[in-house]
Parts: C-alpha cells; structure tokens; sequence
C-alpha cells in the first residue's frame, strides 16, 4: 500500500476508535465521574449493557498513553478527563480528551514530597480531585491544594494545608480527596482546631475550621443519618461524624492502629448502619440513632477477620464487598453490614480495588489482573480476568458508560467493556 494509503488508513482507524469511545460515553453516561468515588462517593456507575465475557486478551483497549507516577483516580465530566501525576519535582493536575487520551492542558507547580516523606511507594500524588462547577480543586502529596479553572487550568487559588494551617504530616503523603458542600470545599487537615477545614469555593478564605483530631488517609463523605446530614470521616485514631455546616462533633468512636493509618472509606447500609475497616484492628459495624440532635452509638458487631486497607469497597443491599489483606494474596470478601456475618472469602485476587456497574464487579487488583465478576452473598462468580497494568496498579478504575479508564504508575487506558 503507498505511503498516502497507510496514513489515510490510519487517520480513518483512529477516527473510528474515537466514535467508538464518545459512542460508549454517550450512550449511557447518565452521571459524570467528577469526585473520589463516583457521581455519589459509592464507587457505582450507572451504566448497563457490559459484556460478561471477554477474550483472553481482555477486553478491546480503545487508547493507551504516557501519564506518569501517581495513584489519583481518574475524573469524567463532558467529554474530559482529569487526574493527577509527577513528573521530576512538579506535580501535574492534567485534562484529556476521554476519546483519544490527547492533552488538553496541564497545570505544573514545583512541590516535593516533604522531609521524612517514605519513598518506597512512590511520590507521586495520592489524593483524587474534585470537579464542581467551572472549578477543578486538586491537593497534592505534600498537601497544597489548588483550586484551577477546569476549562484551562488557569489557577484560581491555593492553600497549603500542612503549611499554612499546620496540618499533621503523614509519611505516606497527603492522601485525602476534598469534597463539596454548599458554597465549601471540605477537607481533613488534623491537628488541633483546625482538623477539619472547610474553604470559601469562591476564594479559597477559611470558612470554618474545627476539631482537635489527627489526619489519617481517608476521604469525607457526607451520610443521612435519620435525617440528618453528617461529614463521616476516618481519622487517624477514630471515626468521627461532624456537622459539615461548622465541623461541630457530632460523635466519636475509636478505632487505632500501629500505624495510624485507616484508609478505606467508612460505608452506610441505611440512615443507621454504619460499617468501616483498616488493617491491624479489623472491622466494626456501628448502629446509629439521631435522638433529639444527639447521635446516640451502639457497636453491634466487630471482627479482625476482615481487613479492608488501601482499597475501595462496594455495597450492594446489606453486604459490602472488598478486598481484605494487608498482602498478596488477598482475599475477595462479603460481609453484612448490620451482623458482621462473614458470607465467603475468596483467594482469587491480590490486593485489589472495585466497583459496581450493572449488577457486577470490576475487580484491578495490585498485580495488573482486571477482571468482571457476579458477587451476591452466596459466592463470587468471576467471569474473565486478564493481566493488562504493570505493579503496582493502586489506582481504582473509573467507569463512564461502557468505556473503563484504568491507570498503573506509567500509563493510563480506555478499555470498551460493551
């Protein structure tokens, strides 16, 4: 074929690749991805039609590029993609075309890891940043938040929470995606009077700060509980309910570890069940109760059995489903939220990081093995899995309609899983 041919028939692949994608972007994006966790913080997406069964090569990759290190998530909104990575001594909050993976623009700022920072999990950022409205708010692993127009990246304005608000350093790096909350950006700071911090959106000024506790690794997430909005939050030496209009304590339960570190973001079964997990300690289930504004608490169940570390989890009904495993191999696990009944425990998997889609499981766990799978109490069912990432692949993937972006520390893919 002469040399024009080749480049046409090239020009005409990609064009294809790239309708393919906005097709399966389109054609059941019912919510955009624009937050750690997903449209509602429960790592689900909305979509439906995914194929059960794939090829031994796995499922058709639409595009592949270069990103860099890091284990932020990736964000979708409109057609783009945003995430975080480094590159040298800068960290990069980065927009893509979602179709082909081509830049759209970056912002750089100059930010190393801090003194002390542990090497052995790379420096790259860990933290998932948060789109709301015509704002794109990014924190990075020594934890400099900046607030950039999602359009192009231009910044708006930054705070330095371990700095400038005399957060407490944590040697994994600053790790704590911010979320929204009326006309604030929330997010864990640690230390006393200002463990938790909520900033103007329009201008980054301290709207409230509040709380004497210590910082761990976890994300906020705002619960109803009977009725009422609460910020639920793990720390570094508890789990902790506040009022997210003023960071008013709520209520308090411990839950400590060796290390300091409870990761997993805690999760809901009702407007009183509330279930959360870290390695070392195990897993409890709380029942709360809203009586005259005061939370009221009562542990109904506890077990070391299950270990939920740097993982997402997924709840379907009563039963929340998770890798439990500080290592390789790990174990795939069920276990109701309200009795702390251990359903099944599964050696199928490494470490791994899932979410829901379409009455299934996505399963990446550590080692690169991407799979689908059918979890009830009953069993999990796993119908394909294949070795597509490099190790260590920490990030959770993020699914908009049928199109599944994955990253591992150097590269990042869109995956057709119709």
């Amino acid at each position: 074929m002469p040399k024009t041919g080749i480049a046409l028939a090239l020009v005409v692949l990609l064009a294809v690749v790239a309708l393919v994608v906005a097709g399966n972007l389109v054609a059941d994006d019912k919510s955009s991805w624009t937050q750690w966790g997903g449209p509602n913080q429960d790592f689900k997406a909305a979509s439906t039609g995914l194929a059960q069964k794939w090829s031994e090569a796995g499922p058709p990759e639409l595009w592949k590029r270069d990103l860099g290190e890091g284990y932020s998530a990736i964000l979708f909104e409109d057609g783009k993609l945003y995430t975080m990575y480094r590159k040298d001594e800068q960290e990069i909050v980065i927009c893509m075309n979602a179709a082909d993976g081509k830049t759209v623009w970056e912002y750089a700022y100059d930010a190393s890891p801090a003194e002390g920072h542990i090497t052995q999990f790379g420096e790259g950022p860990r933290a998932t940043p948060l789109i709301d409205g015509k704002r794109i708010y990014a924190v990075g692993v020594s934890g400099v938040m900046n607030a950039l127009d999602k359009r192009n990246g231009k910044p708006a304005w930054t705070q330095d929470l371990w700095k400038d608000h005399g957060g407490n350093f944590l040697v994994h790096g600053y790790s704590s995606s911010p979320i929204a909350y009326k006309n604030t950006i929330l997010v864990p700071v640690g230390g006393e009077g200002h463990a938790l911090v909520a900033f103007n959106k329009k201008d980054g000024s301290v709207a409230w700060k509040n709380q004497d506790f210590d910082n761990s690794y976890s994300t906020p997430r705002i619960f109803d509980v009977d009725g009422e909005e609460q910020l639920i939050i793990f720390m570094a030496k508890e789990v902790i309910g506040a009022d997210p209009n003023n960071g008013d304590l709520k209520w308090s339960y411990p839950h400590e570890n060796q290390w300091g570190q409870n990761i997993n973001m805690p999760v809901m079964a009702d407007a009183n069940h509330i279930f959360f997990s870290s390695p070392m300690v195990g897993a409890k289930g709380l029942k709360l109760t809203n009586n005259g504004g005061k939370t009221e608490i009562e542990e109904v169940w506890a077990t070391r059995k299950i270990q939920f570390y740097h993982v997402t989890s997924v709840r379907q009904g009563d039963y929340v489903y998770g890798s439990t495993g500080m290592r390789a191999p790990a174990f795939m696990s069920a276990v109701n939220v309200k009795t702390g009944e251990i359903a099944w425990r599964k050696r199928d998997f490494a470490k791994a990081n899932v979410i829901g889609a379409d009455g299934k499981l996505i399963i990446l766990d550590e080692d690169g093995n991407l799979a689908i799978a059918t979890a009830t109490p009953e069993d999990l069912v796993v119908h394909s899995k294949v070795e597509l990432l490099d190790k260590v692949a920490w990030t959770v993937p993020t699914l908009v309609g049928k199109t599944l972006f994955i990253r591992d520390k150097n590269t990042i893919r869109a995956l057709d899983l119709g």
